[in-house]
């Protein structure tokens, strides 16, 4: 099929790749000309495992290409994603002025039967809005809108798109439903479900899913939380829990918030779409106030131990994306855990092994940066880790140790065992589970 992309960023690039190593022409398209030219060149510009190695293959084939043109890039697609960003507005909801302002332009250009598919993360009854964007100028007869949420999880996105659990579509008309199906048919082959439902039902999905598995995660955070206050181990409760069926060992670690692209903000859009159609999602609201408060609480515990006083320390801290195998900091808890302890006049070194670059935007020259992660321990009196990165697992404690002025290290990913920690003479505090003086 000729597929065009409109939509450059994660979740367009990933999807184009991909779609183009089954064998479909894809056109990706960008109002961008930097990024396109970026893209033309052979640069890819996020940071996404086994996504570059596709990308050069199918470029090199041809089947992948890139342009500024919306008329250009739609001219001969049968089908047109819409993978547009949908940034929280001041009071929560998504704003979808992208979206719309590309279906008003869409209206004037499209001049035979095309699927628009709504493959960005959109509120429920977006489809119906597309729909009457593209009224305005064409006959309804010239097009179906359908809504395709993805479920990528960043990291592993390529893996996710290639061999999906599910794949969910959300359409009213046969005719779209008939395309979609084979478009999707190569992706599905061991028998996982594409699964077809009204377009206000797959546009609830996605909301559904990414706050049921936020719940989850603070619901742990809580948890460990609790642990800390009566002398037991997250660890042990962890596994008692998952071993029940019911609940499964998934989205049950706790840790120092949810971060990145998805969560934070499909939580809000979903608790503001409650409240418009009055109804109070009240777990929702302390899903997001829990969090809040999880994403500083390894900055609070450093500050604690040091009695209140971090001026002129030197602090280290290993992870800054959000979460390992990328480079997105959206909502890292890590960005403020350094915000709080610059407040406190603390010395902040930082390493990560991808998202470095994206964290000098923010912090500048107000932070230091390290070429690897023991270069940044010397003469620190603390170390702080905020994401779980395989390299940090598994460190030469002794060589930590030497470097370090004071032996004291925050784990806000429980990568550690305490009582391993105690042997080798750390202080060491984790998310839940016993402290080791």
């Amino acid at each position: 099929m000729n597929i065009a992309i409109v939509g450059t960023g994660y979740v367009g690039l990933v999807s184009g790749t991909c779609f183009a190593e089954t064998g479909n022409q894809v056109t990706c398209i960008d109002i961008d000309s930097k990024k396109i030219d970026q893209l033309i060149s052979g640069k890819v510009p996020i940071y996404e495992p086994g996504l570059s190695t596709l990308f050069e293959r199918n470029t090199a084939a041809g089947r992948l290409r890139f342009t500024t043109s919306l008329e250009d890039g739609i001219r001969d697609a049968h089908i047109i994603f819409l993978a547009l960003p949908t940034p929280p507005g001041e009071d929560g909801s998504a704003d979808l002025k992208y979206i719309l302002g590309v279906a008003d332009d869409l209206s004037k250009l499209i001049k035979d039967y095309k699927v628009v598919v709504d493959k960005s993360t959109v509120p429920v009854g977006t489809s119906e809005k597309v729909h009457a964007r593209l009224s305005q100028n064409l006959d309804p007869a010239l097009f179906d809108v359908v809504s395709n949420p993805e479920f990528l999880r960043e990291g592993v996105a390529v893996n996710d798109f290639l061999k999906p659990d599910r794949v969910v579509i959300g359409t009213s008309s046969e005719r779209a439903k008939a395309i979609m199906k084979k478009l999707y048919n190569p992706f599905v082959r061991q028998g996982n479900p594409v699964i077809f439902m009204d377009e206000r039902s797959a546009e609830m999905t996605k909301y559904a899913a990414n706050s049921y598995l936020a719940t989850r995660i603070t619901f742990m955070n809580e948890i460990a939380n609790l642990c800390d206050r009566v002398g037991a181990n997250v660890d042990m409760v962890r596994r008692g829990m998952g071993s029940d069926n019911r609940i499964g060992k998934r989205f049950l670690f706790p840790g120092i918030g949810y971060g990145g692209s998805c969560f934070p903000k499909d939580v809000q859009a979903l608790a503001k779409t409650a409240d418009e159609n009055g109804y109070n999602f009240s777990i929702l609201h302390a899903v997001m106030s829990v969090n809040e408060v999880q994403k500083e609480l390894l900055a609070k515990h450093i500050i604690r131990y040091f009695k209140g006083d971090v001026k002129n320390k030197k602090i280290a801290i290993w992870g800054l994306a959000f979460k390992p195998n990328t480079d997105d900091i959206r909502e890292a808890p890590a960005l403020y855990i350094i915000e709080l302890l610059l407040k406190a006049g603390a010395n902040v070194s930082v390493y990560d092994p991808e998202a470095m670059d994206n964290v000098k935007q923010i912090f500048g020259d107000r932070i230091a940066y390290g070429s690897s992660d023991y270069e940044i321990l010397e003469d620190s009196e603390a170390l702080a880790i905020c994401t779980e990165w395989s390299e940090f697992r598994n460190p030469d404690f002794s060589k930590v140790k030497n470097l370090m002025s004071h032996h004291a290290i925050f784990d806000g990913r429980n990568l550690f065992e305490p009582k391993a920690m105690h042997e080798l003479g750390f202080y060491y505090q984790s998310i839940g589970r016993p402290r080791i003086a």
